[in-house]
């Protein structure tokens, strides 16, 4: 039999050899368990072990008798501990050692691209000399483990991990909880607030349930309720700028809008009506003012107060 890194092996003890360790047999080969690889008690000559078969950092094959976070050819979701510009990412494989997710399996753009403390869903596998490395895993690797979402999660918020991320949109698997696995869905490129990276925990609220059970998702509030805030958010900025003025209005480029207010083009110009209709904002060309500094202070002091908890 050939010893394969990915694998958990039952070997013999044929040897020790200090300062180094156990040197383990399947009869034809062998390979080295290091006294830091042990758990429990040592082992006796002749005695089986059961060991994970990996490269070291030398790129020699390695027992370890410590168990991984996932196996040749399994799926998992793994810490990203660290990034590198060239490489890729490491992630945290659970021996003390980290595990590469080579930078040709994460998205060209680098603002898709995980950092330290994102999760990415990845399945194991093997470079061209066997080695270990981590691939991100796609739809078929999680199609089989996810269920349809219930019509009861229309408008609800969710949960989930980014698991690609591309120009057109971010596919997320969202949280199953004790339902299952998880629900597959898209957030279209018009309905994030930021670029989301890949293995990014993200919140986004269910707007539409396909036949197939999967889910659209939006990064967005409700008009109504979006209304509200995104007003509030325009109102107090005006009453920071000089002279109560900005210029901004409805003539404003969608792209300008999203890059200072982190809202759509229409949630901008929905929110600049809400303003007027209150008479609290005016337009001249293409710059808005405040109305009437006094008035839209009592506004602001008006919804602070409704959103204050009642002491009754």
């Amino acid at each position: 039999m050939s010893l394969t890194a990915g694998t958990i092996v039952t070997l013999r003890v044929a040897r020790e050899v200090s300062p180094y360790g156990y040197f383990l047999t399947d009869e034809e080969s062998e390979v080295l368990l290091h006294y830091t690889e042990l758990v429990g008690k040592k082992p006796k000559m002749n005695d089986e072990v059961e060991v994970f078969i990996f490269y070291d950092s030398e790129d020699r094959i390695a027992a370890t008798m410590k168990r991984p976070k996932l196996l040749l050819g399994e799926m998992a979701r793994l810490k990203v501990a660290d990034v590198h510009p060239r490489l890729g990412c490491f992630l945290d494989f659970g021996l003390g050692r980290q595990l590469l997710l080579p930078i040709s399996e994460l998205p060209e753009k680098v603002e898709f691209r995980p950092l330290p403390g994102d999760e990415v869903h990845v399945v194991l596998g093997h470079d061209k000399a066997g080695r270990l490395l981590a691939r991100t895993a796609g739809e078929d690797e999680l199609g089989p483990f996810v269920f349809e979402a219930p019509q009861s999660w229309r408008n609800q918020w969710v949960e989930g991990w980014v698991t690609k991320s591309l120009q057109m949109g971010s596919f997320v698997l969202v949280d199953g909880g004790v339902v299952g696995f998880g629900v597959y869905g898209l957030i279209p490129a018009p309905e994030r607030v930021r670029p989301l990276r890949l293995g990014e925990r993200v919140s986004a609220r269910v707007t539409f349930i396909r036949e197939d059970g999967r889910v659209n998702l939006s990064m967005a509030k409700l008009k109504q309720e979006g209304r509200l805030e995104d007003a509030d958010r325009i109102l107090a900025f005006l009453k920071e700028r000089p002279g109560g003025g900005m210029p901004y209005s409805d003539e404003t480029p969608a792209d300008t809008v999203k890059q200072r207010f982190g809202i759509s083009k229409s949630a901008f110009k929905r929110a600049l009506g809400k303003l007027m209709r209150d008479g609290l904002i005016t337009q001249k060309g293409s710059w808005t003012y405040l109305a009437d500094p006094a008035k839209a202070d009592d506004a602001g002091s008006d919804a602070a107060a409704s959103a204050k908890p009642s002491e009754e």
